[in-house]
């Protein structure tokens, strides 16, 4: 998976490196057959760009950084990460700028030299919980046997999860109802259909086998670790 990332990116930077190189040569076969000296204009061109690189600390930077981006591997186009108050999925990373497209539609344009911190959400595994609240009337064997066969169909019928969610058990005892949590684990960016699939699987089970529940389930999600 990490070596289809990174060469699906370094291919699109390839493509840009070559459309400008290509383009460069063109300006110059054009120039040579309408009769200009390139060595002079080279020689030119090196000077000005000397010049132009003293007082253009930002642009070497952004290259730097980009250079960094690539090297370690911290995101690649198709990614979907956050940097700053941008998030979306990576559409593009060049020499001095990474392309960011949001799930609106816009496309971000960022320099990479202020790509400080980013949260990449493509990489890991995500793991999150679901909460259903049980009446304390009920009878809790009988509710903790509707859900484990509850997961168990969501699990046959989901692509997405990466094994079958599991029951924890009694998360805590209230005055009015029992907390059961399950645990479930799904490949990266497909929590929120998953955890909601399941979240309405308990909520039908528990309802159809006449087991009281208090409150709807409550979904939180976090990251799997090194996954």
């Amino acid at each position: 998976m990490t070596d289809v990332r990174r060469g699906r990116t370094l291919g699109k930077l390839a493509s840009n490196v070559t459309v400008y190189a290509i383009r460069f040569i063109v300006i110059l076969l054009i120039l040579d057959q309408l009769g200009f000296d390139l060595l002079p204009l080279l020689a030119g061109v090196g000077v000005v760009g000397l010049a132009i690189g003293f007082g253009a600390q930002s642009l070497v930077k952004d290259i730097i950084t980009g250079f960094f981006i690539l090297f370690e591997d911290q995101f690649a186009v198709g990614d979907v990460i956050q940097t700053g108050n941008v998030r979306g999925t990576v559409e593009e990373i060049g020499l001095r700028v990474t392309k960011i497209r949001n799930w609106s539609g816009e496309l971000h344009i960022i320099p990479n030299g202020s790509i400080v911190q980013v949260t990449n959400y493509s990489l890991n595994n995500a793991i999150g919980f679901v909460d259903v609240f049980v009446a304390a009337s009920s009878d809790l064997n009988m509710a903790k046997q509707v859900v484990r066969e509850a997961i168990k169909k969501v699990y046959v019928g989901s692509d997405s999860l990466v094994k079958e969610p599991e029951l924890l058990g009694v998360q805590a005892v209230g005055k009015a109802d029992y907390t059961l949590r399950v645990m479930a684990e799904c490949k990266p960016l497909t929590q929120a259909g998953v955890f909601r699939d399941l979240s309405y699987a308990l909520h039908q089970a528990l309802s159809a086998a006449g087991i009281e529940q208090t409150n709807p389930p409550v979904i939180t999600t976090s990251r799997a670790e090194g996954t």
